[in-house]
């Protein structure tokens, strides 16, 4: 037999699901049980029959760890195939675009003959409805766990999402490791559920509880990623035994904008601290670290910075209370190093938040009150599935958050409410001046971007106008008493 293109032969037809039957149930003659010798020529003896699986687990942090993780080994030349909240990727190809983050989708990357690395980000409900979609992951990072999805599918307490979050941790096989983050004492705990080696990775000083726990693993001869603080700056350092190893500075590494985003500085942690347990080369650590962007190409979504007309606009994911102190830090941080363009008044910081609807009333209380302390102005938005609430019952409790907040004297002077998404980030770059900062936490970043990149383009064209003709639904709550 010829190549088909060498030939000039064209393929008509792929028989994926050869009729064995014949063979096994012939009307005259003995059966033959061919299955054996097809299985053979597929799985060589002595052919590797599983790929590496790294999975990645905890309430924030999971997509951005995940693309760290699956961009180092890129670098090493690998076809990785990750699964995310935001869609199947295959060798850098974005093939299904949806919340990938379940079993089904892991098992849709194992089938793809292509891939021969895998990562996978792992989600609380996904476990809780099907398990993880396979038998065990080379490498588990549980990343933290906070108080988010609690009330739903008999969740009700911080310790039994813990549990839930634990099953990437026992999935982890005798030569294998867990990858924990000890500044985190639910997580902590987990360590006892392993049955591999643990590999500790921590923000916390030395002195801490953490770095304490993290110094007897190292004289017992096991691994951790720490930073070590100087007057240069932090360094990522990798430990195994009583070998230290540097790494990478923080404020060099791209997606920590300088060091100031501080929950990029945890993930990278994670990410080296998940590379070198699954046999990474410190150097393409660092190199895939140290290439890894925040840019919307590799990141999209997750604390991506453009500039619109001389506004600073971030966009991003945070739809939770524990997300938003982290965001907010990271704007005060950022705040810190902003020169307004015009010198009568300070830059604004605007932002457009939102959560989903099945959280408790609580939860969404709490993130109005944790964004009030961080920002000028809030626009409150919500998701298009209300997830059981009436429309614009999710954005009066975030909204009472808020209010809440601006009476103890927060930063926040002005609670504006525009349901729809892109309303509301019109909304936001409309009331923006050259110098400002908005924050946009949305949830179709595509459409934003686009959104965006319209405003951009009038701006270039010199026209300053909203094309959609203003916000008619636009509510301004009154200021608290």
């Amino acid at each position: 037999a010829e190549p088909v293109r060498e030939t000039g032969g064209a393929i008509c037809e792929v028989n994926a699901a050869p009729g064995f039957r014949m063979h096994t149930h012939p009307t005259m003659g003995d059966p033959q049980f061919i299955s054996k010798p097809v299985v053979d020529m597929l799985f060589p003896p002595g052919a590797p029959s599983r790929i590496p699986i790294v999975a990645v687990t905890g309430t924030n942090g999971k997509t951005t760890t995940a693309r760290m993780i699956a961009h180092i080994f890129k670098g090493l030349g690998r076809k990785v195939g990750m699964t995310s909240t935001d869609g199947i990727v295959i060798d850098e190809r974005l093939l299904i675009r949806s919340d990938a983050s379940g079993p089904k989708s892991a098992r849709m990357v194992l089938q793809n003959p292509r891939v021969d690395f895998a990562v996978f980000e792992v989600a609380r409900g996904g476990i809780i409805r099907e398990g993880l979609g396979y038998e065990r992951n080379d490498v588990g990072v549980v990343l933290n766990v906070q108080a988010d999805h609690l009330g739903l599918r008999g969740i009700d307490t911080i310790e039994q999402l813990a549990d839930v979050k634990a099953v990437v941790v026992e999935a982890v096989p005798r030569d294998g490791a867990a990858v924990l983050n000890a500044d985190d004492p639910l997580v902590r705990e987990m360590r006892r559920r392993c049955s591999g080696d643990v590999v500790w990775f921590s923000l916390e000083a030395p002195g801490s509880e953490a770095r304490d726990l993290i110094e007897l693993h190292c004289r017992r001869g096991g691994r951790a990623i720490v930073l070590d603080v100087s007057e240069r700056g932090e360094m990522i350092v990798v430990r195994h035994g009583r070998r230290d190893m540097q790494l990478a500075w923080t404020h060099l590494l791209p997606a920590t904008y300088d060091g100031r985003a501080r929950m990029n500085v945890q993930n990278a942690l994670a990410a080296a601290a998940a590379a070198f347990a699954a046999g990474a080369p410190l150097h393409d650590i660092r190199q895939g670290l140290r290439s890894f962007t925040s840019s919307y190409y590799l990141s999209p979504g997750r604390l991506n910075q453009i500039d619109v007309d001389g506004v600073s606009v971030v966009v991003d994911y945070c739809h939770n209370a524990p997300g938003m102190r982290m965001l907010g830090d990271f704007v005060d941080r950022l705040g810190e190093s902003m020169t307004a363009s015009h010198d009568l008044a300070k830059p604004s910081r605007i932002a457009v938040i939102a959560t989903a609807g099945d959280r408790r009333d609580e939860d969404v209380r709490e993130l109005g009150l944790v964004a009030a302390d961080h920002f000028d102005v809030v626009v409150v938005r919500e998701d298009v599935a209300l997830r059981g609430r009436g429309r614009g019952s999710t954005a009066k409790l975030v909204a009472e958050g808020l209010a809440a907040r601006m009476a103890d004297g927060a930063r926040t002077r002005q609670i504006e409410t525009v349901l729809d998404e892109r309303a509301a980030v019109r909304h936001a770059m409309n009331r923006a001046n050259p110098g400002d900062l908005v924050v946009l936490c949305v949830d179709k970043h595509p459409a934003v971007m686009a959104e965006l990149e319209n405003w951009s383009r009038r701006a270039e064209a010199g026209s300053g106008e909203d094309e959609h003709g203003g916000d008619p639904d636009v509510t301004v709550s009154p200021p608290p008493r």
